[in-house]
């Protein structure tokens, strides 16, 4: 969900309104893709190079997460949405963990749509989180190094369980996963988009579909009508 701060200089406002914006945004993505019948949406919230930002914009993100929640679980919960959270998450403000348990808890039962909210996230610390939990089960004998592999790897990642995302939608121009989900993407079908993030609406929302239903998705493989010719 890029493009909040450069919306709000275009606007003359300060970044933080940018990020309020994008709220409004973030949830009428949500509504629009509950509609659609997306099983699994995960919207990148604050990654971990995000922490890298000024301290008073970081503060009033993390103030932001905590308004949000409060005011946004109940109409989740209400509309079937569950919600889950990945990231590291001990890294952000105490009353922010306990608002996102307390949201997780709340909607675990519901199977309408799946809303992930990747906090304190990035691609390679996933990786890395993984790596560490393997290694210690093959430390204990739990694990045995040899029968470690991709299954391995991918039950440890913080989407396991879940089928790895179709579709990726970058806004704001840039043309990168920028440290997302690093090992889901393998196969994942990116289409990127110049609107800003709190310009992207329902038509932006329904090009993206449209890019991805255009798209053969072979896996490595070939497409099964492709003939293929040996000439001698």
């Amino acid at each position: 969900m890029d493009g909040n701060g450069r919306w709000a200089k275009q606007h003359g406002r300060p970044r933080f309104a940018g990020h309020r914006a994008g709220v409004k945004t973030a949830r009428s993505i949500v509504e629009a893709c509950a509609q659609a019948e997306i099983e699994v949406l995960t919207l990148f919230a604050f990654s971990s190079e995000n922490w890298n930002r000024p301290a008073d914009e970081v503060n009033a993100l993390m103030r932001l997460f905590v308004e949000v929640l409060q005011r946004e679980v109940d109409a989740l919960h209400e509309n079937g949405i569950r919600l889950k959270f990945i990231g590291a998450r001990r890294n952000l403000p105490t009353i922010l963990q306990k608002r996102m348990e307390d949201g997780e808890t709340k909607t675990a039962g519901n199977t309408r749509m799946t809303l992930i909210l990747a906090v304190a996230f990035g691609g390679r610390w996933d990786i890395v989180q993984a790596v560490r939990r393997i290694a210690a089960k093959a430390k204990s004998g739990d694990l045995d190094a040899a029968d470690i592999d991709e299954a391995t790897v991918a039950r440890h990642l913080s989407l396991a369980g879940l089928t790895a995302p179709d579709l990726l939608i970058r806004t704001g121009g840039e043309r990168r996963v920028s440290n997302f989900l690093l090992w889901d993407f393998a196969y994942t079908e990116i289409w990127f988009t110049d609107a800003l993030w709190p310009d992207f609406g329902d038509q932006d929302l329904a090009d993206g579909f449209a890019f991805f239903s255009a798209r053969q998705r072979r896996f490595g493989g070939i497409d099964e009508g492709q003939i293929e010719v040996n000439v001698d």
